[in-house]
């Protein structure tokens, strides 16, 4: 079966969609390609900051969500990065045209959608980033993120 078009697996739509390409989904991991653009939302002197490596890591964690719904006959959900421990970058910035690999491994979801994931940004074999994210996917998804009842 052919790989459908990122934005099937997410939400996000440009300028917030950042990543690229989905290369495997499983019930525990996602891999996804990025590839850093020359202009955009997050450039800055020609460059990607190191931080942006973060939303990189969690709309990874969204396309693994979003594979899962697919499997499951539903819309992919809206979910919400809460935050991250022990984000290191090896990097101070992500070049025009780098090709990146973010992996996202699930440590556990609870079954209210809250979750931790522990993720990793490589270039080739090279690793350039770590961090633990910690991510909410409502069962109720956009009605409950916009305060509405479903």
């Amino acid at each position: 079966m052919a790989p459908l078009p990122i934005e099937s697996y997410v939400p996000h739509r440009d300028p917030m969609l950042l990543i690229h390409r989905l290369l495997d989904a499983g019930p525990l991991h996602a891999v996804v390609e990025v590839t850093v653009p020359a202009d955009g939302l997050f450039v800055h002197d020609g460059r990607v900051p190191g931080w942006v490596g973060i939303e990189y890591m969690a709309q990874t964690i969204a396309a693994w969500s979003g594979a899962r719904d697919l499997a499951e006959g539903r819309e992919p959900r809206q979910g919400m990065l809460l935050g991250t421990r022990r984000y290191h970058a090896a990097v101070s910035d992500f070049v025009p045209g780098m090709v990146l690999r973010v992996e996202a491994h699930q440590e556990f979801v609870a079954d209210n959608g809250l979750g931790m994931f522990e993720c990793r940004i490589f270039q080739q074999d090279t690793e350039l980033a770590t961090a633990r994210l910690s991510v909410f996917v409502p069962e109720a998804g956009a009605s409950l993120l916009k305060g509405v009842s479903p």
